[in-house]
């Protein structure tokens, strides 16, 4: 640097020299020093930067860190000594349902389902006694309000501070339990009863279950490699495969019915369910058929069919199924417009058969007539068997019109007379049997099924009136008799309880005295007035009303007996009462009797019990065996309408009678037919020789009674000296 002069020019002197030069070098120093201090700002500066970057790392790497703790794919807790839950992650959090500062704090047992607690208790005591192991342990942990699969992976350790914690790994292993559980479930359905086959794409059998071998009598090494058509019955063509096939490829599942062979030839019935297993791209790559035998059930159905709609004794159409056949031949009928019929058969007298050669020969006898009456109906004809002896034909397709209809109705219904009246072998027994048949014909849906039967039944009942082993065909006046005699019969179920029923009495003399009477019973309908005898007393026995009537009159009977013992004028009057042979052959019928009489405090002997010759004779050891009982104790008995039925003398002789009564058919034709009065002659003889009395009926004229008493008759009874009439009147003759 050049020297500069001073002030006044003058060159700078040393010091002044030494002085610009100490300041040169100084000015110079603070300059290097200002170097160093911007060199240090920046090293200072750098490692600023550097901080910054290792913070930042630092945090970032924390954060990392947080995020695979939090948001790890399993749960972490670590619980302290006393199990409660000091640190938990999110995910852990996640998987029980909790907000994580609610699980803070809180013991695990409290997170453990109620089911596995006890189990937590017992794992824990051998988790403590392997502290420092791992150990992998499987829960039932809650969620909310339901539970969940949890595989625990559990270690025990100690940190720095010495104190022990249990670092616990939680895993939700709900899916592969349910993926355990489904295999197997699929494991026990594969080897269940219901038989299972699998196949590739193309058919070829890959695998069987036990239950399929035991179906088809094939063992696994049999069926695997073949194809299902070893199994072919032959009772399906190609046609029926091909569908089923098309079938099932169109929508991938088919089932029904097939009938396969079995290894040992026998075709049997199968169900077959087969579905398409598709790969994921949508092709077919398996086929899996599921087989159930049904042999058995088709068995079981036919003989349910069996039962439900045939005959078990017959093998014949039952009500069941002639009614739905019925339903289909009007249909028919309805169609075409041809006539059918109904033939409504029933046997004469099969009671007795069954009554005199036993059940099991009545149902021989129902079995040969069910075969007879088919081979004589035409193929496409119904033979059924209602129930008991009774039969019912349906004929079909007898033309346009009634009459030819009619005709051809007749000539079967003949036909079948003719067969069912050839004789039967019953066991050792040759018997002979009746038909009566009621005939009606039907076409379109004129009428219903049930007025049709009706109509049938009510023409069977007029082939009996008939004489029976006959045919009758239904007309109105028919169905107007049968509905008369369903009217009787509803208001004589009733006439009982509402005190309809009267008692008549008719004199019995004997030498011109009244020594009794003989009780008969009336029925006067509110509407129709008296009702003959012979009219309801039959309609009564068939409808099961005989024995309460019967001992409705007895008990009457009673009751009027001890009335007249109160009186001078009638207490030697007996009373005669009709017994039914229903309602002596009860069980109990002389206690009934022996009831009576000492319930009303009368005189045995003033009752008097009239029996027919067939109640006599149908079971002679009862007879005996109650006649005598009723004897000891003073009831008398007579042998009413004697000579009408076929009478033995040695039963006769070991009767306990005290009288027989001469039929008035008989007295009727006294002086008119020779052989009734010869047969008058005879009963009288008779009942004098055995040592009984003898009462006449019927007698209406003065040349019957003298006839009579010439004869050693001179006990009778009828309108020459007193019709039936009421107590009242009766009485009136005593003075009462």
């Amino acid at each position: 640097m050049p020297n500069k002069s001073n002030k006044q020019g003058k060159p700078p002197t040393e010091a002044e020299e030494d002085l610009l030069h100490e300041l040169r070098i100084y000015q110079i120093e603070l300059e290097m020093q200002n170097e160093d201090l911007r060199a240090h700002q920046i090293e200072l500066e750098m490692q600023n930067e550097e901080l910054l970057r290792a913070r930042t790392g630092l945090e970032a790497s924390r954060s990392r860190y947080l995020n695979l703790y939090e948001f790890a794919p399993v749960g972490y807790l670590t619980l302290n000594s006393e199990g409660e839950v000091i640190e938990i992650n999110l995910t852990a959090a996640t998987l029980l349902g909790e907000e994580q500062n609610n699980l803070l704090n809180r013991y695990f047992v409290d997170l453990i389902a109620p089911e596995d607690c006890d189990r937590w208790y017992l794992l824990l005591q051998n988790l403590l006694q392997h502290e420092g192991e791992k150990k992998n342990i499987e829960l039932m942990l809650k969620r909310g309000d339901s539970d969940f699969h949890a595989r625990l992976d559990y270690l025990s350790v100690v940190d720095e501070d010495q104190t022990l914690l249990r670092r616990i790994t939680l895993t939700d292993i709900s899916e592969s339990k349910h993926a355990e559980q489904e295999l197997r479930i699929a494991a026990v359905a594969f080897e269940a009863q219901e038989g299972i086959m699998i196949t590739n794409a193309n058919k070829v059998i890959l695998r069987v279950n036990q239950a399929f071998t035991d179906i088809t009598g094939y063992s696994v090494e049999e069926l695997v490699g073949q194809t299902p058509h070893l199994l072919n019955s032959g009772r399906h063509n190609a046609a029926f495969y091909a569908e089923m096939w098309e079938y099932i490829n169109r929508t991938g599942s088919w089932q029904g019915e097939i009938w396969d062979r079995r290894k040992n030839g026998d075709i049997y019935p199968k169900w077959v369910t087969i579905t398409a297993v598709k790969d994921s791209n949508g092709v077919v790559s398996h086929y899996v058929g599921l087989h159930t035998d049904i042999s058995a059930r088709k068995a079981s159905e036919e003989e349910i069919k069996q039962l439900a709609y045939y005959d078990p004794l017959t093998a014949l159409p039952n009500r069941r199924l002639l009614l739905d056949r019925l339903q289909q031949a009007l249909a028919t009928s309805s169609r075409n417009n041809k006539y059918g019929a109904l033939l409504f058969i029933d046997l004469d007298n099969f009671k007795s058969l069954n009554d005199n050669l036993g059940h099991d020969m009545g149902d021989v006898l129902l079995q040969q007539v069910a075969q007879r009456l088919i081979a004589c109906v035409r193929e496409g004809d119904t033979v059924s068997r209602q129930g008991g002896d009774e039969f019912v034909v349906m004929l079909e397709e007898l033309g346009d019109h009634a009459e030819e209809a009619a005709a051809k109705t007749k000539t079967i219904g003949e036909k079948i007379i003719t067969s069912l009246n050839q004789p039967y072998q019953l066991s050792h027994h040759e018997y002979q049997n009746t038909p009566s048949i009621g005939i009606t014909l039907f076409i379109n849906h004129q009428h219903s099924i049930n007025t049709l039967l009706k109509r049938a039944d009510i023409a069977m009942y007029g082939a009996k009136a008939a004489g029976r082993n006959t045919l009758r065909f239904f007309d109105q006046d028919m169905y107007e008799a049968v509905m008369a005699r369903a009217a009787l019969e509803a208001d004589l179920r009733f006439a009982l309880a509402k005190n309809q029923f009267q008692l008549y009495f008719q004199r019995q003399v004997r030498n011109g005295k009244i020594i009794g009477a003989e009780v008969l019973l009336r029925w006067k309908h509110p509407e129709r007035g008296f009702i003959a005898p012979l009219e309801f007393i039959p309609l009564a026995e068939e409808i099961g009303l005989l024995i309460p009537i019967g001992q409705w009159v007895l008990e009457n009977a009673c009751v009027q007996l001890k009335r007249w013992q109160a009186h001078q004028q009638t207490r030697h009057l007996q009373l005669a009462v009709n017994i039914s042979a229903r309602q002596f052959h009860q069980t109990d019928f002389t206690e009934q009797v022996c009831a009576m009489l000492k319930k009303n405090v009368i005189k045995a002997d003033r009752l008097k019990l009239e029996f027919t010759e067939s109640l006599v004779f149908d079971n002679i050891d009862d007879t005996i065996a109650k006649m005598q009982a009723l004897k000891k104790i003073g009831v008398s008995f007579s042998m009413d309408d004697f000579g009408t039925g076929y009478s033995s003398l040695i039963y006769l002789t070991q009767l306990p009678f005290d009288q027989l009564k001469i039929d008035q058919s008989f007295v009727n034709n006294i002086g008119i037919k020779p052989v009734d009065t010869v047969i008058v002659q005879t009963i009288i003889g008779m009942a004098n020789n055995l040592g009984m009395d003898i009462i006449a009926e019927g007698v209406e004229t003065q040349e019957q009674r003298t006839f009579l008493e010439l004869h050693g008759c001179h006990t009778y009874q009828g309108h020459l000296i007193g019709k039936a009439m009421p107590l009242a009147e009766f009485e009136r003759f005593f003075g009462l």
